[in-house]
């Protein structure tokens, strides 16, 4: 018999899950945060942005 979706016992998960910014993140991680593509400006732009408002840039955008 074939497992059912919620029979996931032995998946593993990570012990912790972290969201926004938490953890280190990069321009490029807030650029795909935003849903757009990996272009130089917009790298530049939230190079910016996260000078500006360090951890908050992440956050808006994660929970």
């Amino acid at each position: 018999m074939k497992e059912s979706p919620e029979d996931t016992s032995t998946t593993s998960r990570p012990s912790r899950l972290y969201t926004g910014g938490e953890r280190p993140f990069d321009p490029e991680d807030l650029v795909m945060a935003s849903g757009r593509d990996i272009t130089p400006e917009r790298v530049e732009a939230a190079k910016r942005l996260i000078e500006e408002k360090g951890a908050a840039a992440v956050e808006r955008y994660l929970p």
